[in-house]
């Protein structure tokens, strides 16, 4: 019997053989930015585990953009060609590859979780973040510094460079991180944006840097390649980015040629009232694909094969985004097959497991 969740999908003249897509994840075990063996098994092992599309954490454009002194970057040829071998081991594997092009913002330089996730100091290798606005994340967080006009277009050209070695690389598709607090969400949100300038005030201020952004790699990547963006729907605090907001961008970011929103929400502030719990991030896929017209990605607690399919069947979402549940389960896809009772090609390697 077929399945949504295990039909392809086909985005420009790309086809991705299923709609189980993992979601970018940090892994925080890059040095200067570039990939390694763990960045390979990881990203790998999801490919051979059956994912549609495999996407690389966020990848910084610049090395004050990253969350952390281990993010992967993106920002010159030996981070690009780091990646090359995990291209093709995914593609070889039959799965797409894609990477997540980001910039922290106020939210940059800070320690991996598992050393406590605080700021770094200055002194032991961290560095005053860019923001739209002078506005600490949280208590304890450095003071960032107000982008000027020149950082605003130097944050341009990195994307768009970003984004060009990213085509070298092998990527196939392309996600644009406005999401999580980072700094394209510190822009779009009027709770870290208190600009006064164009690139301020208003919700078309506010818009104005995260759509000349996405125009920008569009600009850069191949016309029959898909650019996907990560949003985050909703700030969860009263006063702040929306999902009426989420909307009115979506319809531009359509406009400007992006095939694919990835739905998310909260992560720019850290007292943010969350009802997080099974499906609680899908309503905001479906009032996008239904108001917009536009693909949408579903995330958040989604955790079995039959939650997906019911989320693709009801007409929430056009394909789901895996998290945790590809970190605890790295085949999902094959055990999510089996409990939907259909059939899809295990590794030759693995046949005898079946």
């Amino acid at each position: 019997m077929g399945t949504l969740l295990f039909s392809p999908i086909k985005i420009r003249d790309l086809t991705i053989r299923n709609r189980i897509f993992v979601s970018p994840m940090c892994q925080y075990s890059a040095v200067d930015g570039v990939a390694n063996d763990w960045h390979l098994v990881h990203l790998g092992g999801r490919a051979v585990g059956g994912a549609g599309l495999v996407m690389c954490e966020a990848t910084a454009v610049s090395p004050e953009g990253r969350i952390s002194p281990e993010d992967l970057g993106i920002w010159n040829q030996e981070q690009a060609s780091s990646l090359t071998r995990i291209t093709q081991f995914i593609k070889g594997q039959g799965a797409t590859p894609a990477i997540q092009l980001a910039h922290a913002g106020r939210k940059a330089g800070t320690a991996a979780p598992w050393n406590g996730g605080a700021p770094v100091p200055i002194s032991k290798g961290g560095w005053v973040p860019l923001a739209p606005s002078a506005i600490p994340f949280a208590n304890g967080y450095q003071t960032p510094e107000a982008m000027t006009l020149t950082d605003i277009d130097k944050v341009l050209e990195q994307f768009k460079r970003s984004a060009h070695l990213a085509l070298t690389a092998g990527f196939d598709i392309v996600e644009v991180h406005m999401a999580h607090g980072y700094l394209l969400h510190e822009f779009l949100s009027p709770l870290s944006n208190r600009r006064m300038d164009n690139y301020g005030g208003d919700l078309a201020g506010r818009m104005r840097l995260p759509l000349e952004v996405a125009r920008a790699v569009r600009s850069v990547w191949p016309d029959h390649l898909p650019v996907f963006v990560r949003i985050s729907a909703t700030d969860w605090v009263d006063g702040g980015w929306d999902i009426e907001q989420s909307v009115v961008l979506c319809h531009e970011l359509k406009k400007l040629g992006v095939d694919l929103i990835d739905a998310s929400t909260g992560g720019l502030v850290p007292d943010a009232k969350i009802p997080a719990g099974p499906e609680f991030q899908v309503p905001f896929a479906e009032r996008i694909r239904k108001d917009v017209g536009v693909l949408t990605g579903a995330v958040g607690f989604i955790t079995t094969g039959e939650q997906a399919e019911s989320i693709l069947k009801s007409g929430k979402a056009d394909v789901i985004f895996l998290a945790r549940q590809f970190l605890r389960d790295p085949y999902f896809p094959l055990h999510a097959a089996q409990e939907l009772g259909t059939t899809i090609s295990w590794p030759k390697q693995y046949e005898r497991a079946r």
